[in-house]
């Protein structure tokens, strides 16, 4: 049977033999959801999974006496028998003594009779196992999360998305260390759920950081914990992803999540700061594990730049102190009068004062000794010749971010490049240049300019040749020069 959509990444190693219909309907449902929601319809709910702890995991004992734990599960568009998966394998994996109850916060779905039935017909075998909150209009992702905290009452809240497979024994290692540590929030280590065939592959594990846009990224961890050559040893994390456990009056005692933070981004981030700064700390559990299905895309928000935007520069103006204007450099707004409502900030900033949590800097020398810190900016935006628009056809809201690279003039040839600057450094290359805005850029070893001039394809290019008087200026200055 042919292909109706070649193009659509869900068909590029999943769907052959499917029939036309069951391909309309495949493609239709993916575009919905960004995952692969016809297959999941076919799936059993308590699907076996792999396990893919180490092995040293399923050696550890814990005490008989750990923390119960309240489950919330947070959906804004989810597929039901996504949904239903989630519940079941929470159920099936987590000891019935320590599951207190599953919060599904509802953050203004359509799924409406088909779910509730499901709830009743689990709360009929276990009664009020399974709660509901539904907010009656979208409150993004940190809302939604605040109000499955506020509904929780166990001793332990695990905040997880509702596209998540729990696996066993995901909850014993994960209220372990709140038990020893009621400072301490905890994360999973999350396998990867393919969007497509839904088939789950292993992740190594890795601490959560975050580059200054804001964004999660993953970060090794210490050179401390890698010698210990034991991988089931929880390691500190600078930050924390979309899926934790924490002590649930802990959390509301360094002021639960941001309600001001808006659809989705940089409310993780926050909160990683947040612990680290006012007296907590941030653990990735490894012998914790929990399947996560890494959508395509986001069909409730297909372009998340404007949100992630303005949280980070409320995340940045709470709590980055002096290293705030990073978040300005990576987002490429200027330092002052950005325009951009980043709501009330002062009940929070209150309560940093309240907690006499540590200032950022402290941040950068003690946890995230990792992360550049820019001392040296001087300018940043588009560098744009006075002769010509190069780089034109950049569209509102795009930036490239090419992080700790030198540009370089080789010494020979007409191309420069860009180098990782310590390497550039090391290798003695030619990577330090004169500039004063609204002037030439001379490097000052080959005496030779970055210009611009017209290829012999007729288009104009970047390239390092003597110089000819070819002025620049960039965007903006941090320090005038």
């Amino acid at each position: 049977m042919p292909k109706l959509y070649p193009n659509s990444v869900l068909f590029t190693k999943w769907g052959d033999g499917l029939t036309e219909q069951e391909q309309k309907e495949a493609e239709g449902l993916f575009q919905i959801y960004g995952y692969n929601a016809f297959l999941s319809n076919q799936l059993p709910l308590d699907r076996k999974l792999q396990d893919t702890r180490d092995s040293r995991c399923l050696a550890k004992k814990y005490a008989k006496d750990l923390p119960s734990i309240s489950v919330i599960l947070i959906y804004i568009n989810e597929a039901l028998s996504v949904i239903k998966r989630a519940i079941q394998s929470i159920i099936t994996h987590t000891p019935k003594k320590l599951l207190k109850e599953i919060i599904l916060v509802d953050d203004y779905n359509d799924l409406g009779k088909p779910l509730q039935d499901y709830i009743d017909q689990i709360n009929k075998e276990m009664p009020g196992l399974l709660k509901k909150v539904r907010h009656t209009q979208q409150m993004g992702l940190s809302q939604s999360r605040i109000s499955g905290w506020e509904h929780a009452t166990a001793d332990v809240v695990a905040i997880l998305d509702a596209h998540i497979e729990a696996t066993e024994g995901w909850a014993e290692p994960l209220l372990d260390r709140i038990k020893a540590d009621r400072t301490v929030v905890v994360s999973p280590v999350f396998d990867k759920v393919h969007f497509d065939d839904l088939h789950v592959e292993r992740y190594i594990p890795f601490s959560h950081g975050f580059d200054w846009a804001m964004w999660c990224t993953y970060e090794p961890f210490s050179s401390e914990w890698v010698k210990k050559m034991d991988e089931s040893q929880p390691g500190k994390s600078p930050s924390v992803m979309g899926i934790f456990a924490a002590d649930r009056a802990f959390l509301g005692e360094i002021g639960g999540l941001d309600g001001g933070m808006t659809v989705y981004g940089g409310e993780n981030v926050e909160l990683g700061i947040r612990v680290w700064l006012c007296g907590g700390s941030i653990e990735v559990v490894p012998c914790s594990r929990i399947a996560h299905i890494e959508r395509a895309h986001k069909p409730y928000a297909p372009d998340l730049s404007p949100a992630m935007r303005r949280n980070a520069l409320r995340v940045a103006d709470i709590w980055l102190d002096e290293y705030k204007k990073n978040v300005f450099i990576a987002w490429n707004i200027p330092l002052e009068d950005h325009m951009v409502d980043i709501g009330d900030v002062s009940q929070r900033k209150e309560l940093r004062e309240k907690l006499k949590c540590k200032p950022f800097k402290w941040y950068l020398e003690n946890v995230y000794t990792s992360l550049s810190t820019w001392d040296n900016m001087l300018g940043y935006g588009v560098v744009s010749s006075f002769l010509f628009c190069f780089l034109s056809t950049l569209s509102q809201g795009q930036k490239y971010l090419l992080d700790d690279r030198c540009l370089v003039d080789p010494g020979s040839g007409s191309s420069p490049t860009l180098q990782e600057c310590p390497l550039a450094k090391t290798n003695e290359l030619h990577m330090h240049w004169d500039f004063k805005q609204g002037q030439a850029i001379i490097n000052k070893a080959t005496n030779r300019c970055l210009e611009i001039a017209q290829g012999a394809n007729f288009y104009y290019e970047l390239i390092i040749r003597q110089c000819s008087g070819q002025s620049w200026r960039i965007e903006h200055l941090i320090t005038s020069f």
